[in-house]
């Protein structure tokens, strides 16, 4: 096996081994040794490509990053026409599938979160452009990043392990993000048509 190929066994198999300890033991028991035993790759060889945990965690960050890119493309190209404003279906759907499973791939984010927020840099990058074409597309841009915020904060409750819904019910607060219907903005003559009425029956 050449060199190149091998590297990349190393790293898949590095990835897959840090995604299984995390999610069973927590991102707090992730640990060069743990990943060694776990994956078969002697320490040595698992330092010759990763001599660090941060170099671990960053390999976990692109790994979900690419992961859900892929799954953005695709829903994109299934879905998109299918919404009114296509950049945020594609975002709440893509954090819905960040917890989707027994092994999410979005634990990387908690272990990176845990063990050094400067991790997030790429990230957070990321999450501004998206929330920019958010912004563009929509007719109420602060109603649509507030559906955004909401499913973020799903998604953060359910891998803190914090969230106080069951999966049935959070697959519901998804579905009614994802409904465009439920999130019609009022025209802003209608708006002051109804505050114009109310005033009128208080002075009444």
């Amino acid at each position: 096996m050449d060199n190149p190929s091998r590297s990349e066994r190393t790293r898949n198999a590095t990835i897959r081994a840090a995604l299984a300890i995390i999610a069973r033991d927590g991102p707090g028991r992730l640990t060069l040794d743990a990943i060694a035993r776990e994956s078969g790759i002697s320490k040595g060889g698992l330092m010759h490509q990763f001599p660090t945990k941060r170099a671990v965690l960053k390999a976990l960050l692109e790994h979900q990053i690419e992961h859900f890119d892929a799954f953005s493309r695709k829903y994109r190209a299934e879905q998109g026409a299918a919404h009114a404003e296509p950049h945020l279906a594609v975002q709440i759907a893509t954090m819905r599938e960040a917890i989707a499973g027994p092994d999410p791939v979005a634990s990387a984010i908690l272990a990176a979160m845990t063990e050094d927020p400067g991790l997030l840099a790429v990230t957070r990058d990321i999450d501004a452009r998206s929330v920019a074409a958010i912004k563009a597309e929509a007719a109420d841009p602060e109603l649509a990043v507030l559906r955004w915020v909401a499913a973020r904060g799903l998604v953060l409750a359910a891998l803190l392990g914090t969230c106080p819904f069951s999966e049935a019910e959070r697959a519901r607060l998804f579905d009614r993000l994802l409904d465009d219907q439920q999130w019609s903005a009022p025209s802003r003559t209608g708006a002051r048509a109804g505050r114009a009425s109310k005033q009128k029956a208080k002075r009444a």
